[in-house]
């Protein structure tokens, strides 16, 4: 339950952040779920929908997978405040990105392209999509286009140094971002405009900073604390408390006042010298 606790505020942030970049999302995965919708007839909205979420549950699935493997990646490199501070950066040059203020991540994007090219092939093989297993298979190939804003969230992924960690960061990150995607297979121009505005793009941007923000603050406060934290790890099983002196203590400075003698296991205790030293 305390695990769930702590995963808690950092799904609710991958999800936030899934929905303020969502705008785009709509941009680069729109397209294509708006295409999915335009080929379908209206007279059969059943399953349109069931071809909108097919896709969606599949680029959502790829999303999940991607933050297993980022979370074993943490994992392994054990480095959590470290991990902490460049997920914070990339959070924040993401919202930099957003706003138009900074294009730096579109270097990483063209770095994840060359994976892209030997992964795009599987995706035109399955168009036109005439199926739902169709879509969901669309869905799982088009989730590994290249990304800023999920680089961004898979280094937040990396940051939790665990791949079940890692892949409901990215699950909750994918959900945030359906409801314009799915929205954009119905209304792609409407909603592209409303989320493309500058406002609109600044308030998003802004707020994604603010993330990024405070996933730096958190490391970083705690940083000068290191010293004092490491008593809490401390085996006191492993020491020998037979070798204190205790002659050579100074009593009288205690306060027995505030010593709880209810603990103490008389039975334990050894008498003898005791009984010697008030017979002479």
């Amino acid at each position: 339950m305390n695990e769930v606790n702590a995963l808690l505020p950092v799904i609710l942030t991958a999800l936030g952040l899934g929905f303020l970049g969502s705008g785009h999302c709509v941009g680069m995965c729109g397209g294509i779920a708006s295409a999915l919708s335009f080929a379908i007839p209206e007279q059969q909205q059943g399953r349109k929908n069931a071809i909108l979420l097919a896709y969606n549950i599949g680029r959502i699935a790829s999303y999940a997978a991607m933050g297993a493997l980022a979370g074993l990646l943490g994992e392994q490199l054990g480095a959590d405040k470290i991990l902490r501070i460049i997920a914070g950066v990339l959070l924040i040059a993401m919202g930099l990105y957003l706003a138009n203020w900074w294009r730096g991540l579109v270097y990483l994007e063209k770095a994840g392209s060359k994976l892209w090219v030997f992964i795009e092939p599987l995706g035109k093989r399955l168009l036109p999509v005439k199926s739902v297993a169709q879509a969901l298979a669309l869905g799982v190939v088009w989730g590994w286009l290249p990304c800023g804003l999920v680089y961004s969230s898979l280094a937040y992924a990396v940051a939790q140094g665990d791949p079940a960690s890692g892949a409901a960061v990215m699950a909750a990150f994918g959900l945030g971002t359906l409801p314009a995607v799915f929205a954009s297979g119905w209304a792609a121009h409407k909603l592209k405009d409303f989320l493309q505005k500058d406002l609109v793009r600044t308030i998003f941007a802004i707020s994604i900073i603010l993330f990024g923000v405070w996933t730096l603050w958190m490391p970083l406060s705690h940083s000068g604390h290191g010293g004092h934290g490491g008593h809490g790890q401390m085996d006191h099983g492993q020491m020998d408390h037979g070798q204190i002196d205790h002659g050579q203590m100074d009593h009288s400075q205690m306060d027995h006042s505030q010593m709880d003698h209810g603990q103490i296991n008389h039975s334990e205790m050894d008498h003898s010298e005791a009984s010697k030293g008030d017979t002479q």
